[in-house]
């Protein structure tokens, strides 16, 4: 016991500042949502700008296009299991995450566009002591404006590309006081940064029916520099043994996407759609501190293992134009977690997970639609087998088993041509 609560006080402030691959966001739209997020080769309206801007080519050329809305996610709680004081559940959260897209006409040959989304984030808090210990708050917002141009190189044949402009913010809160041991390590940690990055696409028409694609988004680290106030009552039991400046640097991961779609009587489309998502960058979380009394600060304090994996998502989604200005869309994934199990932690209880997504657009008038989708993602339970983990983790090296966690995202949007 006492082992345990000292080995928790001197890791807890060096566990928690990650991005999580389970939270990736990447259906942006009602379409992209309510497809499970097969929304590449065959986009139709203002969400080509961001799921694929060489698609932009090959619409209205008289036409503008927008589309605006608000998904709505809920995350349910994480349970981990151990037995007796070292059980937990974190809380479960609601987030309002809103998008924007337009499509401007065509310009000769080219065409432009811009998306403003949160392409990727987390908020997990932890109420109960020993995971509080490691995670009392971690909250990460990304927010990204993305410009794009495409240019149309034969009737067939299209290429677009864009600037990722990131913004992004970071709490990071951690507390063993209520852990019962005399040694108590609490956190306090925020910051932001602007950062910038890259998308390529490319579209091919072989046949009038079908639409191949390639998408590929660049990795943009996050370089969040903000404060950071650190307090150990062995090392200065009356107030903060560091308070000033911090950061700490975490990857939005790379994402390539291959893509290929086939429509029916110009009625029925079904698209397939493999993502793969390189977070093999995400080696290792090293926090750099540069003020007063910096030196005092334990190795534990500076970096944390992570050896995150490369991942695969298998994305189906269909689409269906019935007669009564209605359009049924489906979608169904399976979507690999990138945290291997020795490096899992409480700020990222993330596995392996099953999607499925419904929607509907409503295309009211001539110009105006409007849609609402529905997307579970359902994450797999993981055991953790005792003495498997090298995350630095004392509580999670005794073992354990999450279970709960997975997300349900509902949009709601409406769309305009003009």
């Amino acid at each position: 016991m006492k082992t345990i609560l000292k080995s928790l006080t001197l890791s807890a402030v060096a566990s928690s500042v990650v991005l999580a691959g389970g939270y990736k966001i990447p259906e942006q739209s009602i379409n992209s949502m309510a497809k499970a997020g097969a929304n590449v080769a065959y986009t139709t309206g203002a969400d080509s700008s961001y799921d694929n801007p060489a698609n932009m080519s090959f619409l209205d050329e008289s036409k503008s296009y927008l589309e605006g809305g608000l998904t709505l996610v809920h995350l349910p709680s994480n349970i981990y299991t151990l037995g007796g004081p070292y059980s937990g559940e974190s809380k479960a959260e609601n987030l309002p995450l809103p998008f924007f897209h337009y499509v401007s006409e065509s310009i000769g040959d080219f065409r432009w566009g811009a998306s403003l989304v949160v392409p990727g984030g987390l908020t997990k808090r932890w109420e109960t002591p020993f995971q509080k210990a490691f995670v009392e708050e971690f909250t990460l917002k990304v927010i990204e404006l993305n410009p794009n141009i495409a240019y149309k190189i034969a009737e067939n044949l299209s290429i677009g590309a864009g600037v990722r402009l990131i913004y992004s913010e970071g709490i990071v809160k951690s507390d063993s006081s209520g852990t019962g041991g005399a040694l108590v390590a609490k956190r306090d940690m925020s910051g932001d940064t602007i950062s910038f990055g890259y998308n390529l696409a490319l579209t091919y028409k072989p046949t009038s029916d079908i639409n191949m694609a390639v998408t590929y988004r660049s990795n943009v680290d996050l370089e969040e520099e903000g404060n950071a106030k650190l307090f150990v009552n062995a090392i200065n039991p009356s107030n903060n043994f560091y308070d000033g400046d911090a950061s700490v640097s975490v990857p939005l991961p790379a994402a390539l996407n291959l893509a290929i779609s086939k429509t029916w009587n110009d009625q029925f489309t079904l698209e397939f759609n493999y993502e793969r998502t390189y977070w093999s960058a995400y080696e290792t979380l090293e926090f750099g501190y540069t003020g007063t009394n910096n030196a005092y600060i334990p190795d534990a304090f500076r970096q944390t293992v992570k050896n995150w994996k490369d991942t695969n998502t298998f994305r189906v989604g269909a689409t269906l134009d019935m007669d009564n200005d209605l359009t049924l869309m489906l979608g169904f994934a399976i979507d690999e977690s990138p945290v291997p199990a020795n490096t899992l932690g409480f700020e990222t209880p993330d596995t392996d997970a099953k999607i499925l997504s419904i929607g509907v657009n409503y295309k009211q008038t001539e110009n105006l639609s409007w849609g609402v989708a529905f997307l579970y993602d359902n994450k797999k339970p993981i055991t953790i087998e005792p003495g498997s983990t090298i995350a630095g983790n004392p509580i999670l090296e005794n073992g354990g088993r999450f279970t709960g966690g997975g997300a349900m995202l509902t949009t709601l949007g409406v769309a305009y041509e003009f």
